[in-house]
């Protein structure tokens, strides 16, 4: 079966045939990235053959990254709880099931102000992770 798809921008086909042979696949184990004894998780996508990366953190009243910012876009998905969230010179807040985007070169940062934990889900547009902190 050949699939094809117009491209954005040239209006040309891409044509892709699917292969029933499996590459390496691997489960990643939410405990081998953990950070430390806390909660937080970071995947690196380029560790992983993946062109993402990202944090999975939970946090509880007050917690949450200062001020930083990255050499390529950052989408957040609020999982659970609530974030007061920093873009730039704005202050948003953002509800469980909601979803950000920072785009490269802002700083940001969020904080649970919410009355339960905060789960948030950090995916960087990067195979690596690459962050400038304020406070540095």
């Amino acid at each position: 079966m050949t699939t094809t798809a117009p491209t954005a921008s040239s209006g040309a086909e891409i044509t892709l045939t699917p292969t029933l042979s499996a590459p390496q696949v691997e489960v990643v184990p939410a405990e081998s990235l953990r950070l430390g004894s806390g909660r937080t998780r970071r995947f690196v996508g380029a560790e992983h053959g993946a062109g993402i990366s990202y944090f999975s953190v939970d946090y509880e009243y007050g917690q949450g990254p200062g001020l930083h910012w990255h050499p390529y876009p950052e989408t957040w998905v609020v999982i659970e709880g609530v974030a007061t969230v920093t873009v730039g010179d704005r202050t948003l807040t953002a509800h469980e099931g909601d979803t950000a985007t920072v785009p490269a070169g802002v700083w940001h940062g969020f904080r649970n102000l919410g009355e339960g934990r905060l789960k948030v889900l950090c995916i960087h547009a990067s195979p690596v992770i690459v962050q400038t902190w304020a406070d540095a």
